[in-house]
Parts: C-alpha cells; structure tokens; sequence
C-alpha cells in the first residue's frame, strides 16, 4: 500500500488530518477554496451590461 502524501506539502498524511499531515495544510487548502484560487474550468460567460430596459408609452 503506498502512503498517502498531503496535497500542499507533500510529507505524509496524518490520519486526523486525512489527506493533509496538519491542520495548517487543511487550512491552507481551505483558503485557496474561498479565495478562487481553486476553479473549475467552463465556458466564458458574457457580462451583460447593465442598461436599464426601454420604457413603453
């Protein structure tokens, strides 16, 4: 069975930290989630310009 090595650093993981080795790793890991840096590739999306609506009489 190979060992399992934590994402962020690469030393081995720590089973109460599974698949991090600390709780530094995992939070460093979580960071990245809310701040982007993690994303899942998809088609551009056009950015609708924000022109208020015609008025009809």
């Amino acid at each position: 069975m190979t060992a399992v090595l934590c994402p962020i650093c690469k030393r081995p993981a720590e089973p109460k930290f599974r698949p991090f080795c600390s709780k530094r790793c995992a939070d460093v890991d979580l960071a990245r989630w809310f701040t982007g840096a993690y994303a899942i590739p998809g088609a551009p999306v056009e950015e609708e310009e924000d022109v208020p609506p015609a008025q009809e009489d």
